[in-house]
Protein backbone atom coordinates (compact mmCIF):
# COMPACT_ATOMS: atom_id res chain seq x y z
CA UNK A 1 0.00 0.00 0.00
CA UNK A 2 1.50 3.27 -1.00
CA UNK A 3 2.86 5.87 1.81
CA UNK A 4 2.51 2.49 4.66
CA UNK A 5 4.98 2.53 7.31
CA UNK A 6 7.01 -0.13 7.16
CA UNK A 7 6.26 -1.19 11.08
CA UNK A 8 3.13 0.11 12.79
CA UNK A 9 1.84 0.73 16.58
CA UNK A 10 -0.08 -2.60 17.24
CA UNK A 11 -2.63 -2.85 20.33
CA UNK A 12 -4.25 -6.00 22.07
CA UNK A 13 -7.19 -6.24 24.05
CA UNK A 14 -7.38 -9.01 26.20
CA UNK A 15 -4.04 -9.66 24.85
CA UNK A 16 -2.60 -11.95 28.08
CA UNK A 17 -4.36 -14.83 26.54
CA UNK A 18 -2.51 -17.43 24.75
CA UNK A 19 -3.96 -15.75 21.36
CA UNK A 20 -2.96 -12.28 22.03
CA UNK A 21 0.52 -13.63 23.52
CA UNK A 22 0.89 -15.62 20.22
CA UNK A 23 -0.16 -12.59 17.73
CA UNK A 24 1.47 -10.10 19.50
CA UNK A 25 5.13 -11.97 20.01
CA UNK A 26 4.84 -12.64 16.41
CA UNK A 27 4.48 -8.93 15.30
CA UNK A 28 7.10 -7.65 17.69
CA UNK A 29 9.25 -10.24 16.16
CA UNK A 30 8.47 -8.78 12.83
CA UNK A 31 9.26 -5.27 14.06
CA UNK A 32 6.32 -3.95 15.03
CA UNK A 33 5.58 -2.20 18.29
CA UNK A 34 3.38 -4.14 20.83
CA UNK A 35 0.64 -2.77 23.35
CA UNK A 36 -0.03 -5.76 25.12
CA UNK A 37 -3.37 -4.89 27.42
CA UNK A 38 -5.17 -6.11 29.73
CA UNK A 39 -7.98 -4.90 32.45
CA UNK A 40 -5.18 -5.29 35.07
CA UNK A 41 -1.89 -3.67 34.10
CA UNK A 42 0.14 -4.92 36.19
CA UNK A 43 -1.08 -8.76 34.77
CA UNK A 44 -0.05 -7.32 31.37
CA UNK A 45 3.86 -6.97 32.54
CA UNK A 46 3.97 -10.51 34.32
CA UNK A 47 2.79 -11.64 31.03
CA UNK A 48 5.87 -9.87 29.37
CA UNK A 49 8.15 -11.71 31.72
CA UNK A 50 6.43 -15.20 31.00
CA UNK A 51 7.49 -14.96 27.89
CA UNK A 52 10.94 -14.20 28.13
CA UNK A 53 11.48 -13.00 25.26
CA UNK A 54 14.49 -11.06 23.66
CA UNK A 55 11.92 -9.24 21.46
CA UNK A 56 11.83 -5.40 23.04
CA UNK A 57 9.06 -4.04 21.28
CA UNK A 58 6.24 -5.49 24.04
CA UNK A 59 4.40 -3.40 26.45
CA UNK A 60 2.38 -4.49 28.81
CA UNK A 61 -0.85 -2.00 29.75
CA UNK A 62 -4.18 -1.61 30.00
CA UNK A 63 -6.53 -1.81 27.42
CA UNK A 64 -8.01 2.03 27.39
CA UNK A 65 -3.99 2.54 26.73
CA UNK A 66 -3.51 -0.36 24.27
CA UNK A 67 -6.68 1.39 21.86
CA UNK A 68 -3.84 3.95 21.52
CA UNK A 69 -2.69 2.11 18.80
CA UNK A 70 -3.07 2.09 15.26
CA UNK A 71 -4.64 -1.13 14.57
CA UNK A 72 -6.42 -3.13 17.34
CA UNK A 73 -6.86 -6.41 18.08
CA UNK A 74 -9.55 -7.81 20.51
CA UNK A 75 -8.41 -11.54 21.70
CA UNK A 76 -10.62 -11.56 24.64
CA UNK A 77 -13.37 -14.98 24.89
CA UNK A 78 -16.62 -14.51 23.64
CA UNK A 79 -18.39 -14.01 27.11
CA UNK A 80 -16.22 -10.77 27.73
CA UNK A 81 -16.21 -9.05 24.32
CA UNK A 82 -19.42 -6.41 25.44
CA UNK A 83 -18.12 -5.75 28.67
CA UNK A 84 -14.21 -5.24 27.49
CA UNK A 85 -15.54 -3.13 24.08
CA UNK A 86 -18.58 -1.78 25.69
CA UNK A 87 -16.53 1.34 27.79
CA UNK A 88 -13.66 1.79 24.96
CA UNK A 89 -15.97 2.38 21.87
CA UNK A 90 -14.84 6.23 21.48
CA UNK A 91 -11.33 5.62 22.05
CA UNK A 92 -11.43 2.61 18.72
CA UNK A 93 -12.95 5.44 16.50
CA UNK A 94 -11.67 5.07 12.78
CA UNK A 95 -9.37 2.67 14.35
CA UNK A 96 -8.27 -0.64 12.24
CA UNK A 97 -10.20 -3.25 15.00
CA UNK A 98 -9.28 -6.64 13.57
CA UNK A 99 -11.56 -9.28 16.21
CA UNK A 100 -10.31 -12.54 16.62
CA UNK A 101 -12.91 -13.94 18.37
CA UNK A 102 -14.82 -16.76 18.10
CA UNK A 103 -18.14 -17.22 19.29
CA UNK A 104 -18.36 -20.67 21.42
CA UNK A 105 -19.15 -22.31 24.24
CA UNK A 106 -17.00 -25.42 26.19
CA UNK A 107 -18.26 -27.98 27.95
CA UNK A 108 -16.48 -31.46 28.96
CA UNK A 109 -17.20 -32.38 25.57
CA UNK A 110 -15.29 -29.93 24.13
CA UNK A 111 -15.84 -26.23 22.07
CA UNK A 112 -19.43 -25.83 20.48
CA UNK A 113 -20.53 -22.34 18.77
CA UNK A 114 -22.70 -20.12 20.19
CA UNK A 115 -25.06 -18.70 18.08
CA UNK A 116 -24.95 -15.06 18.05
CA UNK A 117 -28.13 -12.39 17.84
CA UNK A 118 -25.89 -10.21 15.56
CA UNK A 119 -24.88 -13.38 12.94
CA UNK A 120 -21.59 -13.74 14.80
CA UNK A 121 -18.97 -12.51 17.23
CA UNK A 122 -16.85 -10.26 14.37
CA UNK A 123 -21.14 -8.22 13.60
CA UNK A 124 -21.22 -8.12 17.09
CA UNK A 125 -17.81 -6.39 17.50
CA UNK A 126 -18.94 -4.16 14.94
CA UNK A 127 -22.91 -2.83 16.79
CA UNK A 128 -20.65 -1.99 19.44
CA UNK A 129 -18.24 -0.03 17.65
CA UNK A 130 -20.10 1.36 14.91
CA UNK A 131 -17.40 3.73 13.86
CA UNK A 132 -14.45 1.67 13.79
CA UNK A 133 -13.15 -0.26 10.80
CA UNK A 134 -13.98 -3.54 11.78
CA UNK A 135 -11.58 -7.10 10.06
CA UNK A 136 -12.35 -10.64 11.33
CA UNK A 137 -9.39 -12.61 10.98
CA UNK A 138 -6.70 -14.72 13.29
CA UNK A 139 -9.80 -17.26 14.33
CA UNK A 140 -8.42 -20.30 13.56
CA UNK A 141 -4.65 -20.19 14.39
CA UNK A 142 -3.04 -22.62 16.72
CA UNK A 143 -1.48 -20.23 19.72
CA UNK A 144 0.81 -22.66 20.16
CA UNK A 145 2.20 -22.38 16.84
CA UNK A 146 2.70 -18.28 17.36
CA UNK A 147 4.60 -19.13 20.29
CA UNK A 148 7.14 -21.04 18.68
CA UNK A 149 9.14 -18.13 17.13
CA UNK A 150 11.76 -20.66 15.48
CA UNK A 151 9.17 -22.27 13.69
CA UNK A 152 7.06 -20.87 10.74
CA UNK A 153 3.38 -21.06 11.36
CA UNK A 154 2.86 -22.28 7.53
CA UNK A 155 -1.16 -21.58 7.87
CA UNK A 156 -3.69 -19.34 5.94
CA UNK A 157 -5.88 -16.62 7.54
CA UNK A 158 -9.23 -16.79 6.33
CA UNK A 159 -10.36 -12.79 6.95
CA UNK A 160 -13.41 -11.11 6.47
CA UNK A 161 -14.57 -7.37 6.46
CA UNK A 162 -16.62 -4.95 4.45
CA UNK A 163 -13.37 -2.30 4.65
CA UNK A 164 -11.17 -3.42 1.37
CA UNK A 165 -8.47 -0.77 2.66
CA UNK A 166 -8.61 -2.26 6.28
CA UNK A 167 -8.44 -5.90 4.99
CA UNK A 168 -5.61 -5.30 2.96
CA UNK A 169 -3.97 -3.69 5.84
CA UNK A 170 -4.43 -6.58 8.01
CA UNK A 171 -3.43 -8.74 5.08
CA UNK A 172 0.14 -7.52 5.17
CA UNK A 173 0.06 -7.62 8.62
CA UNK A 174 -0.22 -11.51 8.23
CA UNK A 175 2.46 -11.77 5.87
CA UNK A 176 4.86 -10.12 8.47
CA UNK A 177 4.64 -13.55 10.09
CA UNK A 178 7.21 -16.21 8.58
CA UNK A 179 4.71 -18.96 6.69
CA UNK A 180 1.49 -16.99 7.10
CA UNK A 181 -1.29 -15.63 4.51
CA UNK A 182 -4.03 -14.01 4.29
CA UNK A 183 -7.21 -15.00 2.31
CA UNK A 184 -9.80 -12.88 1.58
CA UNK A 185 -13.24 -14.83 2.35
CA UNK A 186 -15.54 -12.16 1.46
CA UNK A 187 -17.51 -9.28 4.13
CA UNK A 188 -18.42 -9.20 7.41
CA UNK A 189 -21.40 -11.33 6.98
CA UNK A 190 -19.16 -14.95 6.91
CA UNK A 191 -17.56 -14.87 9.68
CA UNK A 192 -20.08 -16.85 11.41
CA UNK A 193 -19.02 -20.32 9.81
CA UNK A 194 -15.35 -19.32 9.82
CA UNK A 195 -15.90 -18.95 13.61
CA UNK A 196 -17.80 -22.35 13.76
CA UNK A 197 -15.09 -23.78 12.19
CA UNK A 198 -12.45 -23.09 14.80
CA UNK A 199 -14.45 -25.23 17.03
CA UNK A 200 -14.15 -27.69 14.34
CA UNK A 201 -10.25 -27.85 14.39
CA UNK A 202 -10.06 -27.35 18.14
CA UNK A 203 -11.94 -30.90 18.17
CA UNK A 204 -9.82 -32.46 15.89
CA UNK A 205 -6.44 -30.83 17.93
CA UNK A 206 -7.48 -32.48 20.69
CA UNK A 207 -8.47 -36.24 19.21
CA UNK A 208 -5.44 -36.44 17.30
CA UNK A 209 -3.16 -34.17 19.51
CA UNK A 210 -2.05 -31.69 16.66
CA UNK A 211 -2.24 -28.13 15.81
CA UNK A 212 -4.23 -28.23 12.55
CA UNK A 213 -4.78 -24.67 10.45
CA UNK A 214 -5.82 -23.90 7.40
CA UNK A 215 -4.60 -24.09 4.00
CA UNK A 216 -6.56 -22.88 1.23
CA UNK A 217 -5.31 -24.91 -2.51
CA UNK A 218 -5.03 -23.24 -5.73
CA UNK A 219 -4.04 -19.60 -5.03
CA UNK A 220 -0.21 -18.73 -5.80
CA UNK A 221 1.74 -18.39 -3.34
Amino acid sequence: MPGRPARRLIGFLGGTGPQGRGLGLRLAAAGHRVLLGSRDPERASAVLKELRSPVGALVGVGNREACEAEVVFVTVPYAAQRDTLAPLGDALDDKIVVTCVNALAFDERGPRPVRVEAGSAAEECALLLPRARIVSAFHDVSARRLLHLDEPVGIDVLMCGDDEDAKAEVALLAADIPGMRAVDAGPLRLSAPIEDLTAVLMSVNRRYSIHAGICVDGLAR
